[in-house]
């Protein structure tokens, strides 16, 4: 009898050890991302992916490319992912900052886009062009221009000319610098607007469908690929590598291609 009632209370002792452990609450830790946009189906992806590992991650949305760079560099957020990394460069040594590139994403090829013109040989003289006016875009911009032969800019400056560095501009093409959010909305005021991937998508455009000429894909591009970044200091995160592992794969390869219509391609 003493035999049985040892073998129970071993039972009721294990059962008690089990329920404890059952009851123990999982910590779920939170990554707050920045990205640029509304349409972030790739992240929001990610998102349930990450929650399998007990992982929040936080989608913090800005309306321009700068915010999340100063947000990351303040603390409000852990990382961001909407920035090529020239961008993101840039703005580091403008401002002291200190974003640093943990990984890659997309390259996101900028576009011509136009509402009254079918084709870049349409082109008047005297067109009206917005373009954006921050120091990497506008390059990058001009750079495109330049590709498609409508302007010819100072070689020396390499990946940063700027307006000013344009040395031929034989169809006398008038300038609109405007902030990067407002590229697509200039469409009805001038006869080309060059457009950032992103923008282009948030404002209802498909870029490989209606760009009238899309920037070329060549080992020159890797400057404009988009970066998963983090501050300095937390670049070796084991956190932060574990949504990179996450983004990184497959099946976000077949996300990327879905809800870009084959816009944006996966570099990693």
């Amino acid at each position: 009898m003493v035999g049985v009632i040892a073998v129970l209370s071993s039972v009721v002792l294990l059962g008690g050890c089990a329920s404890k452990e059952s009851n123990e609450e999982v910590v779920e830790e939170t990554v707050r991302l920045g990205v640029v946009g509304e349409i972030n189906e790739p992240w929001e992806y990610v998102q349930k992916e990450l929650k399998k590992e007990n992982i929040h991650l936080e989608l913090v949305k800005f309306t321009d490319y700068r915010q999340p760079i100063t947000a990351l560099e303040d603390g409000s957020i852990d990382l961001h992912s909407a920035l090529t990394e020239i961008f993101m460069d840039n703005i580091n040594e403008e401002a002291g900052y200190t974003n640093t590139t943990i990984a890659y994403t997309t390259l996101n090829p900028l576009g011509i886009y136009s509402e009254k013109i079918e084709d870049i040989a349409q082109l008047e003289d005297g067109a009206a062009v917005a373009i954006p006016n921050d120091v990497s875009n506008e390059s990058r911009a001009l750079l495109l221009l330049q590709t498609a032969g409508l302007i010819e800019l100072d070689e020396s400056k390499g990946y940063l000319p700027s307006v000013s560095d344009i040395t031929s501009n034989p169809k006398q093409l008038e300038f609109k610098s405007l902030e990067s959010n407002q590229t697509a909305r200039a469409l009805q005021d001038v006869t080309i607007s060059l457009v950032n991937n992103g923008m282009a998508v948030d404002a209802g455009l498909v870029p490989t469908e209606d760009a009238i000429y899309l920037e070329p894909v060549s080992e020159t591009s890797t400057p404009y690929y988009n970066v998963i970044a983090a501050r300095a200091e937390e670049k070796d995160s084991e956190l932060y590598q574990k949504v990179v592992a996450a983004y990184q794969t497959e099946a976000v390869k077949e996300v990327i291609a879905e809800s870009s219509k084959k816009s944006s391609i996966p570099v990693w």
